[in-house]
């Protein structure tokens, strides 16, 4: 789906063997697919997120230093959780998901308007006002005649 995310960008979250571990990558049984089916869900479960507001396409379709840090950060954050999650849940690291939980209630305040996201594309204006919570029409005003 996107190259947003490429394997180099977890070395600053997770040590390289266990990730490799987490992936199985000594298995005979390994999918190189399983990481990217893990940072599509990520980045659609962002984009549930940011679409009202931030141009989704524009921001998942940056590679290499033109991506927003922050929010690949967070992208990151919830890919490594996803990649917990099929290996074993019940062993899952209590800072995987903190940081989940953490990127979920920034997304939230994205969402919800408490939070911006400095340097990140906008929607247009039209746009904009198609995706507000607040619709409000008027009937046109007709003169009176007296």
């Amino acid at each position: 789906m996107s190259n947003f995310i490429n394997t180099n960008d977890y070395d600053a979250t997770i040590h390289r063997e266990i990730l490799d571990q987490l992936l199985r990558k000594e298995s005979p049984d390994y999918d190189e697919q399983i990481v990217e089916i893990c940072e599509d869900r990520a980045i659609s479960e962002m984009r549930s997120y940011l679409n009202k507001q931030y141009d989704c396409n524009a921001i998942f379709s940056k590679t290499g230093s033109d991506r927003h840090a922050l929010i690949l950060m967070f992208a990151i954050d919830i890919a490594v959780y996803h990649i917990f999650c099929q290996h074993n849940p019940y062993k899952m690291s209590q800072i995987r998901k903190d940081r989940y939980d953490r990127a979920i209630d920034w997304l939230k305040g994205v969402r919800d308007g408490d939070v911006t996201i400095d340097g990140a594309p906008m929607l247009d204006d039209e746009t904009l006002e198609d995706n507000s919570r607040w619709q409000i029409e008027a009937d046109e005003v007709r003169p009176v005649m007296l």
